[in-house]
């Protein structure tokens, strides 16, 4: 029951910020995008909201789940499909993710983390490194 409720959440959430362009903190402005992403199993296409960093062709990423012990099932479904869509202020734009190399990762951390301490408490949570990928656009 826990996972469903949860994911109906997330749906909500999804469907609020696509159709106000803002809801809850997140982007470089205070928004969120909405990540479409398709189940690497199921074939099923999910949306969920992420906080993001502007980059000059796209967004930036961060696969925490709160410092969980497991990547974000979104990031697997990104890793087997990596081409999709995300919804940034209403408007869909389409993305080819890809994960950061280390020398990018760290140059990208170092933006995320002196823009919201939270990535670095996520990453204090957790023994596995939290994937930053990039959403470049298409």
């Amino acid at each position: 029951m826990g996972n469903a409720l949860m994911r109906a959440g997330t749906t909500l959430h999804a469907s609020l910020i696509k159709s106000t362009g803002k809801f809850g903190g997140g982007g470089d402005d205070g928004s969120l995008l909405v990540l479409s992403h398709r189940g690497a199993m199921s074939g099923r296409v999910r949306h969920t909201p992420l906080s993001f960093l502007n980059v000059d062709n796209g967004y930036v990423v961060v696969a925490s789940m709160g410092g969980a012990p497991q990547h974000p099932g979104w990031y697997h479904n990104l890793k087997a499909n990596p081409d999709t869509v995300v919804n940034v202020a209403g408007v869909d734009v389409a993305v080819r993710a890809r994960e950061t190399s280390h020398e990018e990762r760290d140059r990208l951390w170092e933006r995320l983390t002196s823009r919201d301490r939270r990535w670095a408490n996520y990453q204090s949570k957790t023994s596995r490194t939290l994937p930053v990928l990039v959403l470049e656009r298409r």
